[in-house]
């Protein structure tokens, strides 16, 4: 896959240039993981409607996510063209420690999971 210097850009100006940057890579493995509305991003990563909102609707600008439906019950995805990258999303995430996939959608709060020693 051909890297796209546009989304790495967008993807580091949003991840980790800006306040809120953490929020947003969660609610991104989350939607990847299960298209949800707001109120069920807010109930599964513990954050306020409100403040779902405001990153839902920065990265709907930013062509990361689209809405299925309208109004209240809209469901989100990721956008055919960020899903077809998101190899580079799973590199700046990391390279950021907001780690990836189910850690990254639990509770930054949350108490860790019994990890056998290696």
């Amino acid at each position: 896959m051909e890297e796209d210097p546009e989304l790495r850009r967008t993807l580091w100006f949003l991840l980790g240039g800006k306040r809120g940057g953490e929020n947003r890579a969660r609610i991104i493995w989350s939607v990847r993981a299960k298209p949800s509305n707001i109120n069920q991003l807010a109930t599964e990563l513990g954050l306020q409607y409100k403040a779902v909102q405001h990153h839902i609707k920065i990265l709907v600008g930013s062509s990361l996510l689209a809405p299925s439906g309208e109004g209240y019950g809209a469901v989100y995805l990721l956008t055919q063209w960020f899903e077809y990258h998101f190899q580079q999303f799973e590199q700046i995430s990391v390279k950021l420690g907001f780690g990836s996939g189910s850690s990254a959608a639990a509770s930054p709060d949350a108490e860790p999971k019994n990890v056998p020693a290696g």
